[in-house]
């Protein structure tokens, strides 16, 4: 992923209202990110604990989502929707997004489960076990970086309701 800029995430937000988007704060570590190891930006905002941001590069255009953590608990323990680890050191959470544009403003929403604090990229690029003779590691760690993509812009555009660039 590029670096990318306050500004550009503000724009970005296809399903958050101007106020939304000025309320918006960047995540912590925002300034030393290892650009090259993030498949997507996401991160749960300081000041709204419920509230989480995720943008992602989608046919050259920066797409981000805002989404807000579902009330309850879950009954058992789940698995990221995006990175799918079985091995997961962190906890899952149910998150929601208000779909973009009129359905969304109706109260149309899309759901998913994913790592509560978003630490898919670490995961997906954690040396995967041998599986048997002759397993190629690399390959399979690649597999899961490429599924993660797919899976986090499926979502997007999910929200998003349309087709987004390529």
């Amino acid at each position: 992923m590029l670096p990318i800029t306050d500004a550009q995430i503000r724009a970005s937000l296809i399903n958050a209202s101007v106020r939304e988007r000025a309320a918006l704060t960047l995540p912590a570590d925002f300034a030393p990110l290892d650009w090259d190891r993030c498949d997507f930006l996401g991160w749960r905002d300081r000041k709204l604990p419920n509230v989480a941001y995720v943008v992602a590069p989608i046919g050259g255009e920066l797409v981000g989502v805002m989404l807000r953590r579902a009330e309850g608990r879950l009954r058992s323990r789940p698995q990221c929707s995006w990175c799918k680890d079985v091995h997961l050191p962190n906890d899952v959470l149910f998150f929601v997004a208000r779909r973009a544009g009129a359905t969304g403003r109706k109260g149309d929403t899309v759901g998913t489960l994913v790592c509560a604090d978003f630490q898919c990229s670490v995961n997906a690029r954690r040396r995967p076990p041998v599986a048997y003779l002759g397993f190629d590691v690399e390959a399979a760690r690649d597999r899961r970086v490429a599924s993660l993509r797919e899976h986090v812009i499926g979502f997007i555009r999910e929200v998003a309701g349309e087709p987004l660039g390529g």
